[in-house]
């Protein structure tokens, strides 16, 4: 996620960082009517079907599979998500590849020549690049993961003919409210009158059916459509007419069957637009890639990149690891205004040391003051910080022995401050 700090940036590069000096992109203004405003004077009207997808966890693995199983089946999707990881171009992806950067780069001077005074934010700019995207490279189907919330979020300019509604957890409560009460109800506002809502979370607040109901969505429980009883190498879905029995995604972790049954009902819903058959949908399931969600990059020690960034995320990947056997190593880091305490507790069994590094920018956090909040969680292993996250994973592996394991989490960007030693370390 540095792009712009090469002396010689590439187009894209120089553009983005041109983007981020006008309009960091740390900076939130949730609200609709100035993205409309662009997107209306940009006349590029999508007529193909979108699925829009919001939720505190799991957005990202929902998109993946609903863009891979859509691949497999024949068609070709944009599929938008944020963060990157490594590269800007992550976020957009045509026909199954990241898009071109001129490709980008001209999608951003669109915008940039339709805004006139409008002042956009940094996602709001780039979504509506990826919307043209969209429409110039002619796609079959948009697939949108929700950047904060949802009923504000720049995403929402179009109409889901599908919502989905992964999870309602503690995050961002700064910009969506201090409770899952309210956090479900800008979540919910993704979804549109008469149309489905396919809801993931096992206990969704009351708010959330309210909101949906005052909408007059559809609200699909996913969990219903799961068969709880079926044999844990596969998902069995009933669901429209259909009963399936599906592989279980390619992506670690038990909360994978929920994202999945999701994924499969949400192009269930679109079968008369968007038929797929049941080998199509097993394809891409099988098929699914994303980096960074419980990733294992290495063994001897066992090496796993995770982005959990949040107590609910945490108990997860919590779920997943589960007590160490031999030594456990924490490469940890987040960013300012998250739930460090939370996430410690979330995870304390897990780890026996926990290593501490400050991120890069300008919502990055002293290490010092992560290790202090862990410690007043607190956490029983041990605690310590240094000078960056590459430094923390080189003192991990220098200390680990070929049956311990090191994790590293927190973030996107802890994911990504990360990648280039192991890249480059054997």
């Amino acid at each position: 996620m540095s792009e712009s700090s090469n002396p010689n940036p590439s187009p894209l590069a120089a553009w983005l960082a041109r983007l981020e000096r006008r309009a960091p992109a740390s900076r939130i203004e949730l609200g609709l009517d100035r993205v409309r405003e662009v997107w209306r004077r940009m006349d590029a009207e999508l007529c193909v079907p979108v699925i829009t997808v919001a939720g505190t966890n799991g957005k990202g693995s929902v998109v993946a599979m609903i863009e891979s199983m859509l691949l497999a089946g024949g068609y070709r999707p944009l599929a938008y998500s944020s963060p990157h990881i490594l590269r800007f171009s992550e976020r957009m992806r045509i026909g199954g590849r990241e898009a071109d950067e001129a490709e980008i780069v001209a999608a951003l001077d669109e915008v940039e020549r339709a805004r006139g005074d409008v002042d956009l934010t940094y996602f709001e700019h780039t979504t509506l690049a990826a919307f043209r995207l969209a429409f110039d490279a002619g796609v079959d189907a948009l697939v949108l993961e929700v950047g904060l919330g949802g009923r504000l979020d720049a995403v929402n300019v179009l109409d889901a003919d599908v919502a989905v509604i992964t999870s309602i957890g503690i995050d961002h409560a700064e910009f969506l409210g201090p409770t899952r009460e309210h956090i479900a109800r800008e979540k919910a506002g993704v979804a549109r009158a008469g149309r489905p809502a396919v809801v993931g979370e096992p206990e969704p607040p009351d708010s959330l059916a309210e909101t949906l109901d005052s909408i007059g969505a559809r609200p699909i429980s996913a969990l219903e459509a799961l068969a709880a009883d079926a044999p844990v190498e596969e998902l069995r879905i009933t669901h429209a007419g259909r009963r399936l029995i599906l592989p279980l995604p390619a992506l670690a972790g038990a909360w994978q069957r929920t994202n999945a049954a999701c994924a499969v009902i949400a192009l269930l819903e679109l079968a008369d637009r968007l038929p797929i058959d049941e080998t199509a949908l097993a394809a891409g399931l099988r098929d699914v890639r994303l980096p960074g969600r419980f990733q294992l990059i290495r063994n001897a020690p066992a090496v796993l990149l995770d982005v959990a960034h949040n107590p609910a995320a945490a108990a997860a990947l919590a779920s997943a690891l589960g007590a160490p056997e031999a030594a456990s190593t924490a490469v940890f880091s987040a960013l300012a205004g998250k739930d460090v305490a939370g996430i410690g507790r979330a995870l304390d069994a897990c780890f026996t040391r926990w290593i501490v590094a400050p991120l890069a920018g300008d919502r990055a956090r002293p290490a010092e003051s992560i290790a202090q909040e862990l410690c007043q969680a607190p956490v029983s292993g041990t605690v310590e910080t240094v000078e960056s996250v590459p430094a923390a994973l080189q003192h991990a592996l220098a200390d680990s022995g070929p049956h311990d394991r090191v994790v590293v989490f927190g973030s996107f960007l802890t994911v990504a401050e990360a990648w280039p030693e192991l890249a480059s370390s054997p």
